[in-house]
């Protein structure tokens, strides 16, 4: 993924409006972000906990997605698996991310759901470039490149989602 500025990110929101894309919280740190290994743009509100937001490119074009889940997440015995990236955490290392449909739907609140890694890593964690707890990726004999193929090709089903 390329550098992005904060006006792109901005302009790249499909479910929400442009004020609220306008007042949504964009990382301070955009120019220290590891952008050849990204597939994906992540973060958490840090003023909002219940919010997050993830801009994707595709096809040329950036699509933002504002994400929300429960702050007060209720500690899991089990370990939970992304859908994403299939890396798995201990307690509340994945999350049900929830984003408003785009058009109609979403202006009648329909939403769309997918289980991520709580902390949007998930780029960092098919590269090996973050390593979650232990037994947090399992061996496969998949080559790193479909592995951030495959990756990539859940995100897009997701979006594919919230555009439907």
């Amino acid at each position: 993924m390329q550098s992005l500025s904060e006006k792109d990110i901005r302009a790249s929101f499909v479910n929400c409006s442009k004020g609220e894309a306008k007042r949504l919280a964009v990382p301070r740190d955009l120019a220290t972000r590891p952008w050849d290994d990204l597939d994906f743009l992540g973060w958490r509100d840090p003023a909002a906990l219940d919010r997050s937001y993830l801009v994707a490119e595709r096809g040329g074009e950036l699509i933002g997605v504002a994400l929300r889940f429960p702050a007060q997440q209720r500690t899991q015995l089990h370990r939970g698996m992304c859908s994403l990236c299939l890396t798995t955490h201990p307690g509340n290392g994945v999350s049900l991310m929830t984003a408003r449909r785009t058009g109609e739907a979403g202006r009648q609140g329909n939403s769309v759901g997918v289980y991520m890694c709580t902390d949007l890593a998930c780029s960092l964690y098919v590269r090996g470039k973050k390593t979650p707890e232990p037994g947090g990726r399992f061996e496969e004999s998949l080559t790193v490149e479909e592995q951030i193929e495959r990756t990539r090709a859940n995100l897009f089903a997701f979006l594919d989602k919230v555009a439907a």
